[in-house]
């Protein structure tokens, strides 16, 4: 059987179908931007960002006299610090060192806090969200959805040309 040469309805769905497909992987990342890189929606309360620091940096800080005020939660042993540059810190202190550390700062005349049981359980179970995997997760489903309807569109057009 001789076929005429040119493009056939096959070809031509294949071609789209790959086409469709490609777009999809360029749109998808820029959808994720979009969305990474879209402001928050307007919250009564900032999240602070704490920066991890050792207990090298606490100490020479607190003999340096930078921290302006501290929050302790003693479920997870950490020390929030507030330093007088504005700068946030964290600290994880080691087990039974809470009190030690506690008297050492209120020497320095440092504001002290201690989170109540309810705030502290808060802290402990907060997990960051993340969103960018799921834009991901999605664009990979929508590119598969692609590829599956385009296969199938195509094998129908197969079958009914062998008819």
């Amino acid at each position: 059987m001789n076929r005429p040469i040119g493009t056939s309805s096959t070809s031509l769905m294949a071609l789209a179908a790959t086409l469709l497909a490609c777009a999809a992987l360029i749109v998808t990342p820029a959808v994720a931007a979009a969305a990474e890189e879209a402001p928050p929606a307007a919250t009564p309360t900032t999240t602070v960002h704490y920066t991890k620091e050792t207990q090298q940096d606490y100490e020479r800080q607190l003999a340096a006299g930078e921290i302006q005020s501290a929050t302790f939660n003693k479920k997870i042993r950490s020390l929030h610090l507030t330093l007088k540059n504005g700068n946030h810190v964290l600290f994880i202190y080691p087990a039974h060192d809470q009190p030690k550390l506690a008297s050492e700062l209120e020497k320095k005349g440092i504001t002290v806090t201690v989170l109540k049981k309810t705030e502290a359980d808060k802290e402990a179970t907060a997990k960051p969200v993340h969103h960018k995997l799921r834009y991901i997760a999605g664009g990979i489903l929508v590119v598969i959805v692609i590829v599956v309807a385009s296969v199938l569109l195509i094998d129908r057009k197969r079958k009914q040309q062998a008819e």
